[in-house]
């Protein structure tokens, strides 16, 4: 009886250990998921606000580039992954992205929403589960030319 209460005991816990993932609400074929549910006990990861490297580290803040919108996501999106990696995550346990986006002169002033979307697909695109996100037009960033600054969380079972 006690080997069968065991056994019994160390099922439960295995199925549960099973269970514990990251649940994405997600229509078919959406860019991003409706809602995103963590299980209790999941381990979390914050990743600060990121910007875009510039083009030219050495040039004085007010003249670096960063390039447009697109290009300005992609490297955000590099540094993204490799912290994510060196913690041991993946995108795919990445569960809320928050986008800044400045409105880019060469738009009229309006956030450059499919240049960002291009380079997030670059990422997002092949993976069946995307993050909760939202995506806001901001006055400005931290530097002169900046268009974009992204923030992720990230949540897995321990």
């Amino acid at each position: 009886m006690k080997t069968l209460a065991l056994a019994l005991f160390a099922l439960a816990f295995t199925a549960g250990a099973a269970q514990a993932q990251n649940v994405h609400v997600n229509p078919t074929n959406a860019f991003i998921s409706r809602a995103v549910k963590v299980p209790a006990g999941s381990e979390m990861l914050y990743v600060s606000g990121i910007t875009p490297k510039a083009h030219n580290p050495q040039a004085p803040r007010d003249q670096q580039t960063f390039g447009d919108t697109k290009t300005q996501v992609a490297s955000i999106l590099d540094q993204i992954g490799e912290i994510l990696t060196s913690q041991g995550y993946g995108w795919e346990d990445v569960v809320m992205m928050r986008v800044l986006l400045v409105g880019d002169p060469a738009k009229g002033g309006q956030m450059d929403f499919a240049g960002m979307m291009e380079a997030y697909n670059a990422v997002y695109g092949p993976l069946k589960n995307k993050p909760a996100r939202i995506t806001s037009q901001v006055a400005g960033l931290v530097a002169p030319g900046m268009l974009a600054e992204i923030e992720v969380q990230a949540a897995k079972a321990r």
